[in-house]
């Protein structure tokens, strides 16, 4: 299978049908201590805020899963994608928000 290679703006190279990957050192960048979570044993954890569940509940219960959303690919300009970026990651969460954002602001 012969890839199709773009000449993007800035002389940045992009092909089509390459798969990226975001190591799970990638992944774990958040602000959670998950070093001390792990060493906490369950007497530790507080949860008197949140209400027990009974049997009626579960009767009760449905299952709702989120609505999927569509994979596309879009030309950005290079600009936007590294001022997107340096927010950190969730840049494409934050594309979709924006663009949610201004779907609701536009149906008003």
């Amino acid at each position: 299978m012969r890839k199709r290679i773009d000449i993007v703006g800035g002389g940045r190279i992009a092909m089509k049908g390459k798969i990226t990957r975001s190591t799970s050192r990638a992944r774990t960048k958040g602000k959670t201590d998950f070093t001390r979570l792990r060493q906490m044993r369950d007497v530790d954890i507080d949860d008197s805020d949140i209400p027990r569940l009974d049997r009626s509940f579960w009767k009760r219960a449905k299952l709702t899963l989120p609505e999927p959303k569509d994979r596309l690919t879009i030309r950005v300009d290079h600009d936007v994608v590294e001022w997107l970026k340096r927010a950190g990651s969730g840049y494409q969460t934050r594309i979709n928000a924006i663009l949610l954002s201004y779907m609701k602001a536009r149906s008003e």
